[in-house]
């Protein structure tokens, strides 16, 4: 099967999303797909032969995060040639109402088109601007699928459509084995913590606001911490005893994340909100790392309500504290953990979730219809239909 895989954010910046798509890539690729992926990334970027690029990305701002997106004439030309030249037997976009390429394939586009939901909002200004768009974007998608519930209750509350649940993935086996980073664990305690590190829902204050409990109840525990955004800031406003526990890595390499699973004692993730899954947790549990976490519904589900991992009241430093101290001081207990997160993650392995992917795409190419490029065709129509709308 022939996939037209179409990324909102830029190929070189991680997250969520971005991931997910280039780990979908790979598992379709070994199940023996030819795929291609369409997305925003600068000209010259180090891509894959089957990844391209639809232009350079700018930066806005979206879902409480800044993103890194493809809009606008050069976009859009790109879009319709790779739309020509694919000859996809089906159009796979990730989240179809961003301001960004997958509303601009949706469009160019007719055919057997899926649409990948992955952010979570309790209320969306973005969304509630764009509803004509994200609308006729919906109108399109014949195989429609959310990575969580929070996800398909996004769509749900606001477009009125629904979803098959399908989870994000991981490649289990890349996590399980990996040399610790040098110096690391250790003889003291360590907490890990990866995400930006300047974006408030990431949670890292609250997880600096648990630490000095932390240390009188474990003395010498050290937080090691992974990410973009200005450490030498956060670093800054440290207290002086505090500063000397925390080691910041700054953006690591996914073999260097890997390996920093494998250096610590905990993994902590404190989010505050905007999570509709948390790929970070599934990719600690595949590392046996036990993980720590604030009780969001996406968490919540991942960590099976608890039994695979360790929940703490969202946005309490004191919570998240009591139970850090209560993982560090029982080896036990976090080998417990950690063996219940290992065995539960494996229902997350890419090779479950492409396979359940490619029955979506089975049941909308059933007709045999190929995706083709029809941007004037289906702008034409779509205005046809609103004049037509307002005069009735």
């Amino acid at each position: 099967m022939k996939v037209g895989l179409v990324c909102p954010y830029d190929w070189c910046e991680p997250g969520g999303v971005g991931a997910h798509v280039a780990e979908l890539a790979i598992a379709l690729r070994r199940l023996g797909h030819d795929v291609s992926v369409l997305t925003p990334a600068e000209d010259d970027s180090a891509l894959p032969p089957y990844v391209v690029s639809a232009g350079k990305p700018v930066s806005v701002s979206y879902n409480g995060s800044v993103a890194r997106i493809a809009f606008g004439p050069v976009a859009v030309r790109r879009v319709r040639r790779w739309l020509r030249e694919g000859d996809f037997d089906v159009l796979h976009v990730h989240e179809p109402a961003s301001p960004s390429l997958p509303a601009l394939a949706c469009w160019a586009a007719r055919g057997p088109i899926v649409a990948t939901w992955h952010s979570a909002m309790t209320r969306s200004r973005a969304l509630m601007a764009g509803y004509w768009l994200a609308q006729a974007v919906l109108e399109k998608v014949s195989g429609p699928i959310a990575v969580s519930e929070a996800a398909r209750k996004t769509l749900v509350d606001h477009l009125g459509g629904d979803a098959v649940l399908i989870p994000n993935g991981v490649d289990c086996a890349k996590f399980e084995r990996a040399e610790p980073l040098p110096g690391w664990p250790g003889d003291r305690p360590a907490i890990f913590f990866i995400g930006r590190i300047d974006e408030p829902r990431k949670g890292l204050p609250v997880l600096l606001a648990a630490l000095p409990a932390i240390l009188r109840a474990h003395p010498g525990t050290r937080l090691l911490v992974a990410g973009p955004g200005d450490a030498d800031a956060v670093r800054a406003s440290l207290p002086d005893q505090l500063r000397e526990h925390v080691v910041f890595l700054g953006r690591v390499s996914e073999e260097d994340k890997v390996r920093a699973f494998h250096s610590v004692d905990l993994y902590a993730a404190p989010h505050t909100g905007g999570e509709s899954f948390g790929i970070v947790l599934t990719e600690a549990m595949a590392s046996g790392t036990p993980v720590l976490a604030s009780d969001l519904d996406a968490f919540r589900r991942v960590l099976d309500d608890g039994r695979a991992g360790t929940l703490f009241a969202m946005g309490d430093p004191e919570a998240l504290a009591r139970a850090a101290i209560e993982l560090l001081g029982d080896p036990a207990r976090r080998a417990r953990t950690a063996a219940a997160g290992h065995a539960y993650v494996q229902r997350f392995d890419w090779v479950q979730v492409a396979k359940q992917v490619v029955e979506v795409y089975e049941s909308v190419t059933t007709s045999g219809e190929k995706v083709r490029e029809d941007f004037r065709g289906q702008l034409v129509g779509r205005l046809s239909r609103r004049d037509k709308d307002a005069t009735s």
